[in-house]
């Protein structure tokens, strides 16, 4: 492969892979999008739900900044990032990014991406597919979604200025201009009281989960607005919130209630409809870039 490729490494920072069949599936999709893809020695051990022990994958995040390489794609997400921030080398990722290095990744990545933006003075990463998950999926299980693919080379080349998206109607007219911060938001809010949380003023905050009800959602924005951070943004923007399962104690409380609820406590716009979250269909999205946001409509767009 000609070395002249923007080279691609495949590291494991938190879950443990379950079969090593997804990520040779995602080196071979990626390869054929002309990237010189890598695995780092480490993306595939195993220690209870981790992709090795803790020292294993600390290793792993030096190693690559170390490398350097122009894409540094965690291969999935789960847990197991927050035991490592306490002893992560801030100055080190910082420097692989200032040298070209784009970290991507999306769910337990959050912890490292707001890591870096809170340690590594405004050194940006990117907010978007895993590589097992997305580039490694089967094609009986739909293959790779076509907009979450064009939408990463594109950003990873350079070339990907803006995505948009439909978001509710009321909104028209909004316009917002701010750093670009979040991700999982129970990642996010493990992170409030820690040195490890950026304290961005007048940004624009995304936010996605899984697996969680609609009542913990509501819990955990809450707690952004009761700490102040939601009324520090200019915008909230919303992706997906996905598997989470009824309760017979509902009643009619579903997800749009609890967004409902928050808009009430907080004067700072939140918009829905973000393709962003543990869906197929992604964007990618700079990490601690500023971006514009403009509601035309129920059209939104998120430039950079």
């Amino acid at each position: 492969m000609s070395a002249s490729l923007p080279s691609l490494r495949l590291f494991s920072p938190a879950g443990v892979l379950r079969s090593v069949a997804p990520l040779r599936r995602a080196a071979a999709r990626l390869g054929r999008l002309g990237f010189d893809v890598t695995v780092d020695e480490a993306a595939a051990l195993k220690a209870q739900r981790f992709a090795g022990d803790d020292e294993a994958r600390l290793a792993a995040l030096h190693r690559v900044a170390a490398a350097r390489p122009s894409v540094a794609l965690a291969t999935r997400g789960g847990y197991g990032l927050t035991r490592l921030l306490d002893c992560i080398d801030w100055k080190q990722i910082a420097k692989s990014v200032e040298a070209g290095t784009r970290w991507v990744g999306m769910s337990d990545m959050t912890s490292l991406q707001l890591g870096l933006l809170a340690h590594g003075g405004g050194a940006i990463t990117w907010a978007g597919p895993l590589a097992c998950e997305d580039f490694g999926r089967r094609e009986s299980e739909g293959g790779v979604d076509d907009v979450t693919e064009a939408c990463f080379v594109e950003a990873m080349s350079g070339a990907l200025e803006a995505v948009g998206f439909c978001t509710d109607a009321g909104l028209d007219g909004l316009e917002a201009r701010g750093t670009l911060w979040g991700g999982n938001l129970c990642v996010v809010n493990s992170l409030l009281a820690t040195p490890h949380f950026p304290r961005v003023k007048g940004g624009i905050l995304f936010l996605e989960d899984v697996n969680e009800h609609p009542y913990r959602i509501e819990r955990n924005l809450l707690q952004l607005q009761q700490a102040g951070v939601l009324e520090a943004q200019r915008a909230v923007v919303l992706g997906a919130f996905t598997a989470s399962k009824k309760s017979p104690n509902d009643r009619g409380y579903a997800l749009a209630t609890a967004i409902a609820r928050i808009r009430a406590a907080t004067k700072t716009p939140i918009l829905t409809g973000l393709p962003f979250g543990h869906v197929a269909t992604k964007v990618t999205m700079p990490v601690g870039a500023r971006v514009h946001l403009l509601v035309d409509g129920r059209n939104a767009f998120l430039g950079w």
